[in-house]
């Protein structure tokens, strides 16, 4: 097999065919089941080594172009895949290996739970004009806030650390919050061990 893509960032196992990585932004897409930003796309590849950055962008172009994927919305630049794309995927996937079939829905599974979580849990950042950061925290059940919490911070730095921890767990740290106020040591004790254990 001819491997005609650049190696850099490509963990051992990784894809080096550009036809490979084209079947393998086929098979994330609909995987995911909805559509996904090109900015997602690029961090599942990424952050699993399972693809050079600059063929897997080439590999999109070529997609586009072929209408194996197409633009679900192009303001969000957000794409899906195709009834084309869709074949690709289901025909010739078994030419991907297991490990990076299983990366690959690990990986998609993990970023629509994380963007759910984002979604469900609202951060706002606000810069204040006479300086520093308010930080709102929200938690809510569909219905109603569960829970609405304002922090200050002095820089932009730690708002986004905040906003990072916080999305980590945050039914954990509203059990943490709310143990706190109700005054129960037990509660306190069993919420701190869950949180830090999730961490």
């Amino acid at each position: 097999m001819e491997y005609n893509a650049f190696s850099a960032g490509i963990d051992p196992g990784g894809l080096r065919n550009t036809k490979e990585i084209g079947i393998l932004i086929c098979y994330i897409l609909e995987k995911a089941g909805k559509p996904v930003s090109e900015l997602d796309l690029m961090e599942i590849i990424q952050s699993n080594g399972m693809a050079n950055y600059f063929e897997a962008a080439s590999a999109i172009t070529e997609l586009l172009y072929n209408g194996n994927i197409v633009y679900a919305d192009e303001g969000k630049k957000e794409m899906t895949v195709s009834s084309n794309g869709k074949m690709i995927s289901r025909q010739l996937h078994d030419e991907l290996p297991l490990t990076i079939r299983q990366k690959a829905v690990a990986a998609t599974v993990g970023l629509l739970q994380r963007q759910k979580t984002e979604q469900e849990n609202p951060v706002t950042i606000t810069k204040l004009e006479s300086g520093g950061y308010n930080i709102n925290l929200k938690i809510q059940d569909g219905i109603r806030d569960l829970m609405s919490l304002d922090i200050f911070v002095p820089d932009r730095r730690e708002a986004d650390r905040i906003r990072k921890n916080f999305h980590q767990a945050p039914e954990k740290l509203y059990s943490v919050i709310l143990a706190s106020a109700l005054g129960d040591n037990v509660m306190i004790h069993n919420a701190m061990k869950e949180y830090l254990d999730e961490r």
